[in-house]
């Protein structure tokens, strides 16, 4: 198995093959299920997460001023963890597929959350901007890291969905059992 930066290049390889031979092999279904939690206690939400290698549970407790104790992660963590590992790992595959060998790479997502919308306060936005930094160190030139970067830009899901308008489509169904 061929590998740059703990990326599989033969993986990635066959599966543009494959998506090339057949373009309805590029979607796949992602999803998450999960329940909040009634009784009290520190976990809020829980979620089992079904993922090609087996299952993992994640627990979110919102931040005290949000209801919660504060004692593990909040929603919001999760969310700028899934664009920190996502943005990373594209970043990190683009620049294997490029033959560009990284030292290291580290990733900060941050925002200014402004809640007083949550509280309905006020109509300003809840974020305005969301900040995320990589740190590359690599022997490489500047100008491949950087096309590396362009390119993670341009492929990278989440930030697919943070820059571009998706369609949401939320649906309840209530029940008295």
């Amino acid at each position: 198995m061929n590998k740059i930066n703990n990326v599989n290049i033969e993986g990635v390889k066959s599966f543009e093959t494959q998506i090339q031979n057949d373009p309805s092999a590029a979607r796949k279904t992602q999803g998450v299920e999960g329940e909040w939690i009634l009784e009290e206690g520190n976990t809020q939400f829980v979620s089992k997460i079904k993922f090609e290698g087996g299952e993992t549970e994640f627990k979110v407790d919102n931040p005290t001023f949000m209801g919660g104790s504060g004692s593990l992660p909040g929603p919001m963590h999760y969310c700028f963890y899934g664009l920190a590992s996502c943005y990373t790992g594209t970043f990190a595959t683009m620049a294997a597929m490029l033959g560009i060998k990284l030292k290291k790479l580290t990733a900060k997502v941050e925002a200014d959350v402004n809640f007083s919308k949550v509280f309905g306060i006020s109509e300003e936005p809840i974020m305005e901007e969301v900040r995320v930094k990589l740190t590359v160190v690599s022997d490489a030139p500047e100008e491949k890291i950087k096309e590396a970067e362009k390119l993670a830009l341009e492929r990278c899901p989440v930030v697919f969905t943070l820059r571009n308008p998706v369609k949401l489509v939320p649906s309840l169904e209530i029940s008295n059992k």
